[in-house]
């Protein structure tokens, strides 16, 4: 057991050193694949046999408190580690496959609390969706597929808020993926009966300013969204949405009417990273976001043919990154 924990920590480690986000382990026949994701890009680390990564899962498995003999199920867990003095949670995710397991792990350093400033590669765009949060009620939303974002933006938006102002502001996660100073925040948990549902209903008790739904996942929880809002609350949240546009789309099959749409949602910035260049070299990446809101975002709703000019898609947010140099990719 010594021995594997060496060599976990060493891939772990190695990770890190590199800014991955995730690593994923894909067992064949007779080897183990690793890959880890650089900047959004599927990077080969190195092969393992397949008697290696047995041993590998069953340590990962176990430090992750899931079940080492369930190997037909898809399971999660969750494991903190400290390294160079920072503390990264790791999120454990098994996928049965044909005579074995797939594992994933996905690296959240808790420390590195990103601003705002860092986030996002054009200002006008920060300013804007500064502007929304002084709405005192409504649902401002932001979309994108996994990895896009959309969360570490909630986090540091919140955080920036904090600073500036004393809210109440409650987080509904699942699961939480950064302890964050002054928020209260509610670990989701279906096994267990706390579903978003049930921990909304319980935090509209607590007399929140704000409330951040980790993710809109089904029809129940986008209607209590709304009529969260309804009540008075500004909730901010992520759904999986292609762009801006898709985001409407995507709330009507969730049962959202028109006339909720039209009272209720604020704004949607949709986000997409780019790699950043700085000095040839690509050290990180940097968001750009169509953001539907106002007039713009009212004739999304009701379907009506775009008149706003200043309403960017991310084609033209990309010609306009390259123009600028900050990156090689259209």
């Amino acid at each position: 057991m010594n021995n594997v924990s060496v060599f976990s920590k060493k891939i772990l480690y190695e990770a890190l050193d590199n800014c991955a986000s995730d690593i994923h382990f894909c067992p064949f026949l007779s080897i183990v694949k690793i890959y880890f994701r650089v900047h959004g890009e599927r990077v080969f680390y190195k092969e393992i046999s397949i008697g290696q990564y047995d041993k590998l899962i069953s340590y990962f498995k176990f430090s992750a408190g899931m079940d080492i003999g369930e190997k037909r199920k898809p399971q999660n867990g969750a494991i903190l580690i400290t390294y160079k003095n920072k503390s990264i949670a790791l999120r454990i995710s098994s996928l049965p496959v044909h005579q074995s397991e797939s594992l994933a792990i996905r690296l959240l350093p808790q420390n590195d609390n990103t601003s705002l400033n860092q986030l996002f590669l054009f200002q006008y765009q920060l300013d804007k969706i500064k502007k929304w949060i002084g709405h005192r009620s409504g649902v401002i939303l932001f979309t994108g597929p996994t990895g896009s974002g959309k969360t570490t933006t909630l986090y540091a938006l919140l955080q920036t808020l904090l600073k500036e102002q004393s809210f109440q502001t409650i987080t509904l996660e699942d699961p939480i993926e950064k302890e964050i100073k002054d928020l209260l925040q509610v670990q989701v948990n279906e096994k267990s009966g706390v579903t978003y549902q049930v921990g909304l209903k319980a935090a509209l008790r607590h007399d929140p300013d704000i409330i951040m739904v980790g993710e809109i996942r089904d029809e129940k929880t986008a209607q209590f969204v709304f009529h969260a809002a309804y009540t008075g609350h500004l909730v901010l949240s992520t759904l999986h949405a292609k762009n801006a546009f898709g985001t409407i789309y995507r709330l009507r099959e969730m049962g959202i009417n028109q006339t909720d749409l039209a009272q209720n949602l604020i704004a949607v910035a949709s986000l997409e990273l780019l790699p950043i260049l700085i000095k040839n070299r690509t050290p990180s990446r940097g968001a750009i976001l169509e953001l539907l809101e106002g007039n713009t975002l009212q004739e999304a709703i009701n379907e009506q043919i775009i008149t706003k000019r200043s309403f960017h898609t991310f084609n033209q947010l990309r010609r306009k990154a390259y123009a600028y140099g900050f990156t090689d990719k259209i």
